[in-house]
């Protein structure tokens, strides 16, 4: 894997890589781990939205519903072009989720010089997804968030992604960007299906 990986760098370099996919599909584990391994910087829409919420004690997430995209641009979107990341490669954590806002992230990435390579997309059913949900309530390893509190909630953010992350998502695959992953995995099966298809797709489409 080693090899794989230093060929993945190689073909990043400072771009980015957005991972996607429904609630509890892993994508925060697998972006940090992702980050690490490529010595990349991090960077989760839903934690720089909790905590913009926290800093200016207001509420947009807790019903489940994606934040409006004027916030998101005004509170996300920004990072892409911070000083700190200009030498880094990013491992986007669902950057860019409500149909519209892809192009302009797509825009934004490229002009701070971390044009977007691949778009990964780690599948589970919605079942799956509420099973997982009813599982993290009773592990109670995600910490104090709101919106996973309540099956109802949780039901909109599923609802959410299905409206409105979909048609950004059909944009990736028509843009050929778009990599599947079957997340009904063991995690470590996940990581390495990533590793293997991000490296197919660094010796078998260099321009991307």
């Amino acid at each position: 894997m080693e090899n794989k990986i230093e060929v993945i760098k190689s073909w990043l370099e400072t771009g980015s890589i957005n991972i996607f996919g429904l609630p509890m599909s892993g994508k925060d584990t697998q972006g940090i781990k992702l980050a690490e391994m490529l010595n990349a910087k991090f960077l989760s829409s839903g934690m720089i939205i909790r905590a913009k919420e926290k800093e200016s004690k207001k509420s947009y997430s807790n019903s489940g519903a994606l934040i409006p995209t004027n916030i998101f641009y005004e509170w996300v979107l920004p990072f892409l072009e911070h000083k700190s990341l200009l030498e880094y490669p990013l491992i986007l954590s669902s950057i860019g989720r409500w149909s519209g806002e892809e192009t302009q992230v797509m825009s934004v990435a490229a002009s701070a010089g971390h044009p977007i390579k691949a778009v990964v997309l780690l599948n589970i059913s919605e079942n799956e997804a509420k099973a997982r949900f009813e599982a993290a309530k009773t592990l109670g390893d995600r910490g104090e968030r709101e919106d996973d509190k309540d099956l109802t909630v949780f039901e909109t953010r599923l609802e959410e992604f299905k409206q409105k992350t979909t048609p950004v998502l059909q944009y990736y695959q028509d843009i050929k960007l778009l990599i599947n992953i079957n997340g009904n995995q063991s995690r470590e099966a996940v990581f390495e299906e990533i590793i293997n298809k991000l490296y197919e797709r660094a010796t078998k489409n260099p321009t991307y």
